[in-house]
């Protein structure tokens, strides 16, 4: 019993720390979503106006309709260089384990885009502004291209509108049964069942 709780713990272990790394280039810092572009940061958020008024979200969202997303930069430098943001379906087949290497195998970015936006430098903050009609697994793209006319900085982050899944509870309950029945079996109270014979009381003698 010790062994599955250990193993319990470990795949808890392994999701929290799938959460941290697990969606592309958006990672969650001091409670705020931060987005990598090459070596550029930006604080990135997610509203959705017409339905949730001003809750942030850091990625999936939970329904479709009128989606604005906003980059407030962290390095000045990306206010100075053109940006282009991208949203595809995702046919990648990694869900949110999609990374950039995924999205460069895609043979033809055009036909499975649903939102362009051609580069433009925004002085401070990044916005975009797409509506989604209908719920899906989408991968959000961001290039920034360098003045010096290098490689460009790219940022993929998957992300999944119209579900957002049951996050961590499944691992939570199951930890928390083994770890209950680990309590039991310690405790002598789930061997009460073993080793017990039926006894015959002998009657009285005739």
């Amino acid at each position: 019993m010790r062994l599955w709780t250990s193993i319990a713990l470990l795949i808890f272990t392994s999701l929290l720390s799938d959460a941290v790394e697990a969606h592309g280039s958006v990672k969650v810092e001091d409670d705020l979503c931060a987005i990598q572009i090459g070596y550029f940061k930006a604080h990135f958020k997610i509203y959705l106006p017409q339905t949730h008024a001003h809750e942030e979200f850091c990625e999936d969202l939970p329904a479709s309709g009128e989606a604005v997303f906003v980059m407030e930069y962290i390095h000045r430098g990306l206010g100075d260089i053109p940006i282009d943001f991208r949203i595809i379906h995702d046919v990648t087949g990694m869900g949110r384990f999609a990374k950039s290497q995924h999205v460069a195998a895609i043979a033809d970015l055009e036909t499975i885009t649903v939102y362009y936006e051609q580069p433009v430098a925004k002085p401070d903050v990044f916005t975009a502004l797409f509506r989604f009609d209908e719920p899906g697994e989408f991968i959000g793209i961001v290039t920034a291209k360098p003045a010096n006319g290098g490689e460009p900085y790219l940022a993929v982050f998957p992300f999944r509108v119209g579900f957002t899944g049951f996050g961590y509870w499944p691992a939570i309950v199951i930890l928390v049964v083994l770890i209950q029945l680990n309590y039991l079996y310690m405790s002598g109270r789930l061997r009460l069942g073993r080793g017990r014979r039926l006894r015959t009381v002998p009657g009285p003698v005739a």
